[in-house]
């Protein structure tokens, strides 16, 4: 099969990690494999260094008429047998690909915004919602619910990368330190400031919880104020966006997630692949991956209190913190990954191509 996949971002978050691991499950599939993204974004670069026949595309915005063309162009000259569209601006370019067989990604809660919104996943002959709740929230906005199917994220297995406690401690962990990590860019819908409260809340009770808030975001500034006027910024750290998160995420004591919009969020798959006990909160798809009280807690969003509260549980229990990371390793094997994702998308692709065939050869019984 020849597969083309499509993605606009510049930067590189877990949807364009996504986009990367399952075209490289595809290829080593022996499926025909190239894949369409943004000229000078992240994902070129890396895919390319990876292998990946790639087609650096001019997108910019939701219409962007050069890159449109130049996806037209590319569809009629590699006559793709599927293209799987992973984000909304790519969809909007999908609209005028005149490909065949359009397959969709949904990773965001958000709900459609308006007909034109729903009329891109309405083109396309399958839109995977990459978690219950996202398929819920499709089904809300309007789109066929027989023309959904939940592929839930994954991430691949592999072993922790030495040296993680050292590079937080050179970042300022106390040697003592009880290790709080959130992974996540700095956005509003992530809600670092709810964490940032809680983290102020939990400190009297446990003093030697120490928090690294790893990413980049448009709310790094606003954050790092928070903290000053919290008087916790002696006691986390802002790393900004870091390359070597396989070594970071498994020297933490404690994965937190605070969001209070989410899909699923890789980042926790991550965290359970090694082992790590997680406090998140119960926002869009994350109770699909954390269930409270097995392999972590879960908390109401926006709630610094509730947030606290688990926080100094977790942490201080450490019999607590290896039962859960043991549990979250075993969903992680079960549920949550990258093979089992790749497999399910092409699941995915070979309905699609069935429900096709039997259009057609209705249309032809029917003219005849």
């Amino acid at each position: 099969m020849k597969v083309l996949h499509v993605d606009t971002a510049r930067e590189w978050r877990g949807g364009q990690n996504q986009v990367l691991l399952t075209a490289l499950g595809m290829a080593r599939r022996g499926h025909a494999v190239a894949l369409a993204c943004r000229s000078g974004g992240a994902l070129a670069a890396r895919a390319r260094a990876a292998g990946v026949d790639v087609h650096a595309l001019p997108f910019g915005g939701d219409v962007s008429p050069r890159a449109m063309l130049g996806l037209r162009a590319l569809t009629s000259r590699w006559r793709p047998d599927v293209v799987q569209l992973h984000d909304p601006h790519g969809l909007s370019a999908g609209l005028v690909c005149g490909a065949r067989r359009r397959l969709a990604t949904r990773r965001v809660d958000f709900p459609l915004r308006g007909p034109l919104s729903r009329l891109k996943y309405e083109a396309c002959e399958r839109t995977l919602a990459v978690s219950r709740r996202i398929a819920e929230v499709l089904a809300e906005s309007g789109l066929p619910a027989h023309r959904i199917r939940i592929v839930y994220e994954g991430v691949p297995d592999r072993s922790p990368v030495p040296g993680g406690r050292d590079a937080l401690r050179a970042m300022g962990a106390p040697e003592d330190g009880l290790l709080v990590g959130n992974v996540a860019a700095l956005v509003d819908h992530k809600d670092q400031q709810t964490l940032l409260r809680a983290l102020a809340l939990a400190l009297p009770e446990a003093p030697r919880l120490f928090l690294f808030l790893v990413g980049e975001g448009e709310e790094r500034g606003r954050l790092e104020d928070l903290a000053r006027d919290l008087g916790v910024a002696g006691r986390c750290r802002f790393t900004g966006f870091r390359e070597d998160v396989d070594r970071l995420l498994p020297a933490f004591d404690v994965f937190c997630l605070s969001s209070h919009m989410e899909g699923l969020g890789t980042s926790l798959l991550d965290a359970m692949c090694f082992a790590r006990p997680i406090v998140a909160t119960a926002a869009g798809g994350i109770p699909e991956a954390v269930e409270d009280g097995v392999n972590g807690r879960l908390v109401e969003p926006r709630s610094p209190e509730a947030l606290a509260r688990a926080l100094v549980e977790v942490a201080t229990q450490g019999d607590a913190r290896l039962r859960y990371g043991a549990a979250g390793r075993r969903v992680y094997e079960a549920r949550f990954s990258a093979e089992r994702m790749v497999d399910e998308t092409l699941r995915a692709y070979a309905e699609s191509e069935a429900s096709e065939s039997l259009v057609r050869a209705s249309s032809t019984r029917n003219s005849s």
